[in-house]
């Protein structure tokens, strides 16, 4: 399959999952998607500072990424164009149209000159977004590769919940995979090792006794 074709693919599997759930999407996900706030109060950018969120859904993060630091300017890709219509009505209600650019890109390859003008940032997120792209390692290796010098890579997501139950841990899988979406239980490790290669320094945490994974990369400064 072509790189075209696979982001179609892809674009259409999502708008098919997500064309009525997104109406829903953030009063119903915010019980278990934990760890999102920590990572935005943790991205502690400098003033100026142009921000990413890949796979920004809803835009329920950008927003409060913009509110959080009024000084910076915020940028969200997602491949599924129901998901952009949400996330843009979501940008215009709060007032902040002018302070977040959206756009539709394949997350494991886009150039952030043609989509937003710039070279790169100086930080991207990426928040439950890895355990629903099947390519997620090219997601991660691509956005270290836009980083600006003295960027950083966050991203949090479900993890092993190796310090849960196992009949939670069932459950979680089998609810998760009626929406396409796995828990990737290599991520620290695969996350470690790209960054290392592109240069960088990774540091991954467990919160919540192992149900999300926490991990930041930082690039040296330039």
């Amino acid at each position: 399959m072509s790189g075209a074709a696979a982001t179609s693919s892809a674009a259409g599997l999502m708008d098919r999952i997500y064309r009525h759930q997104r109406h829903i999407y953030d009063a119903s996900r915010k019980f278990y998607l934990l760890g999102r706030d920590q990572l935005i109060a943790g991205l502690q950018p400098p003033a100026g500072a142009a921000i990413l969120e890949i796979g920004c859904g809803t835009g329920r993060n950008l927003v409060k990424i913009a509110r959080r630091y009024p000084a910076c300017d915020c940028y969200g890709l997602d491949v599924s164009a129901e998901m952009l219509a949400t996330a843009r009505a979501a940008v215009a209600r709060a007032g902040l149209g002018d302070r977040i650019i959206l756009a539709q890109a394949d997350a494991t390859g886009f150039d952030p000159r043609l989509l937003f003008g710039r070279p790169g940032f100086d930080r991207i997120v990426i928040s439950y977004a890895l355990s629903m792209i099947p390519p997620w390692q090219p997601v991660v290796a691509e956005a270290l590769r836009r980083l600006a010098p003295g960027g950083s890579l966050h991203v949090v997501d479900f993890g092993d919940q190796s310090g849960l139950p196992g009949a939670f841990r069932h459950l979680l899988a089998r609810w998760l995979a009626l929406f396409h979406v796995a828990p990737r239980e290599d991520l620290p490790l695969v996350m470690c090792a790209l960054a290392r290669a592109a240069g960088a320094e990774c540091r991954v945490g467990a919160p919540y006794r192992g149900y999300t994974v926490h991990a930041v990369a930082e690039m040296p400064p330039g």
